[in-house]
């Protein structure tokens, strides 16, 4: 997570955008990648989680959508070591919550899936967590769902979600501004059909609160202007990944 935004900013929406993570906070440049820069001594290896799963989140299926719950109060709670898994109704809940924002283009429907800021304020080794949270975060994630709503637009279905889970890794403390630990997964893939065709973007970044996963990051990490940027889009599922970051 970066803490602190370019100056320069320039109000445009983008539906793909070169950027090149290093951990925390590095230079953008093409193609949009996760790459590592925290120091991971004694970090779980890829033996702690299970090989990449595909999962398919169940439908919303509802004539007035509304967002699902994902784990209510749990921010304000303390930090576990669980891993998260993706066979669960968090999970379901969360990445529907996404698809959902994203094909209405309203992203307060991916609020119960988004990093929450009562558990952002215990993470972050930063004098003012909350208006970080606010101002970056949650504007940066504002501006990627409204990028790509434009590119799936309102008529897509969703097919799976791919999770690389061998990318998987825990972020100690100490590293990007962090004084609590959590892990992190790098390039999760949303594969979905348009127009009878198979398509994928990617989520950035993902990170654990008590063995959930939630958005952080959806379409970059870093961003030199502000305009919505849609991580790796693809025809076809994409390639997830890859690992690092934090």
């Amino acid at each position: 997570m970066r803490l602190f935004r370019q100056s320069a900013l320039v109000a445009a929406v983008s539906l793909a955008a070169g950027v090149l993570l290093a951990g925390c906070g590095g230079p953008p440049g093409p193609p949009p990648a996760v790459s590592s820069s925290a120091a991971r001594t004694g970090s779980p290896s890829a033996k702690s989680a299970p090989p990449t799963a595909s999962v398919t989140p169940r439908a919303t299926g509802s004539a007035s959508p509304s967002a699902r719950p994902v784990a209510p109060g749990a921010g304000a709670l303390p930090q576990t070591r669980a891993f998260p898994g993706t066979r669960t109704a968090a999970f379901d809940n969360a990445m529907a919550d996404l698809w959902l924002a994203v094909t209405t283009g309203n992203p307060r429907f991916a609020r119960p899936g988004f990093f929450p800021v009562a558990a952002y304020k215990q993470v972050k080794a930063i004098p003012y967590p909350v208006p970080d949270w606010q101002d970056r975060l949650w504007s940066d994630f504002v501006l990627d769902v409204r990028a790509a709503h434009r590119l799936v637009g309102s008529g897509a279905h969703l097919d799976r979600i791919v999770v690389p889970k061998e990318y998987a890794a825990w972020v100690y403390p100490g590293a990007c501004h962090n004084k609590i630990g959590y892990w992190h997964m790098p390039g999760a893939r949303v594969v979905y059909r348009a127009h009878g065709q198979e398509r994928s973007f990617g989520i950035a970044s993902l990170i654990s609160w008590r063995g959930v996963w939630y958005v952080v990051h959806l379409g970059a990490v870093q961003r030199t202007v502000m305009t919505g940027i849609v991580y790796q889009p693809a025809a076809g599922p994409g390639v997830p990944g890859p690992p690092g970051g934090c």
